[in-house]
């Protein structure tokens, strides 16, 4: 991937040393380092929005409230075609 963009942050010193230090640990750029870190902490906040873990008797209540719901359809069938957010 050819980077496009920049993006510029403020942060002090002690971070930024911190930051440089793991880096380094892993053979890494810091900008390497820190897009790496990014994208695992956007991807797993985006999934924490959208995977939930329910046990037998939460989905057969859960598939019960989607079959009494069906005006939500419409909204559900929009939000299955949406682009996921963290694939290209």
């Amino acid at each position: 991937m050819t980077a496009t963009s920049t993006l510029s942050l403020r942060i002090s010193p002690k971070d930024r040393a911190l930051i440089d230090r793991a880096a380094e640990s892993q053979s890494k750029s810091r900008t390497e380092f820190m897009l790496d870190a990014a994208r695992v902490a956007a991807t797993d906040e985006l999934l924490d929005k959208r995977l939930f873990f329910l046990d037998e008797k939460e989905f057969a209540a859960f598939e019960q409230v989607l079959a009494e719901a069906a005006h939500i359809s419409e909204i559900a069938e929009k939000l299955r075609k949406r682009p996921l957010p963290w694939k290209d």
